[in-house]
């Protein structure tokens, strides 16, 4: 079941289309983080602002050299010791669609233990998207039942795997890493 979701979903990614997804964290819409045009889509389907950077996905720390310039060695600490879903802020991007990356050349990124996922991430090769599954502006779903028809409507994949799912998730913490290593909160 989970290999032929994933499929399904590597599909869909593939073809530029926005996947609606279990994650680490609450339920999120998908895509791939090098596709500009993908990305306007999420933004279409949530009713948010063109400038507003997203959180990418990755299954491993190895590749994050590959879309950040600079990477201060405590972010390798951080990844390893986090409790809970941590999303590292990091300064010059690379490699991923403008739209993806904040105004200030930064990109918010999680090194995803999902096992959903990890191995989707780990099939597809490139980062993808991670965004509340809501319209902007509205409550962060906590379950897929909370997921709005609206945004079910829109996307090209609903994922079949843990809807019926009631562990209470909250999303990820959120710090911003300075490139000589100096870390501040954004979201605890």
């Amino acid at each position: 079941m989970l290999k032929q979701e994933i499929e399904k979903a590597l599909t869909v990614l593939k073809n530029g289309g926005v996947i609606l997804y279990p994650t680490d964290t609450v339920w999120g819409l998908g895509c791939d983080a090098t596709n500009e045009q993908a990305v306007a889509k999420i933004n279409d389907i949530k009713g948010r602002a063109s400038d507003k950077s997203f959180i990418i996905l990755l299954d491993t720390d190895a590749k994050l050299q590959s879309y950040v310039t600079e990477i201060p060695d405590v972010a390798y600490d951080l990844i390893e010791y986090a409790e809970n879903p941590l999303t590292l802020v990091f300064p010059n991007a690379k490699n991923l669609a403008k739209n993806v990356i904040n105004a200030d050349g930064s990109v918010g990124i999680r090194i995803v233990k999902h096992d959903f996922c990890n191995q989707l991430i780990q099939r597809f090769r490139k980062p993808i998207t991670s965004t509340s599954a809501n319209i902007s502006g509205q409550p962060t779903p906590l379950f897929f039942d909370d997921i709005s028809d609206e945004v079910k409507a829109a996307v090209d994949h609903i994922v079949d795997w843990e809807q019926g799912l009631k562990t209470n998730k909250k999303p990820s913490t959120i710090m911003k890493l300075a490139p000589g290593g100096q870390f501040s909160f954004i979201r605890r």
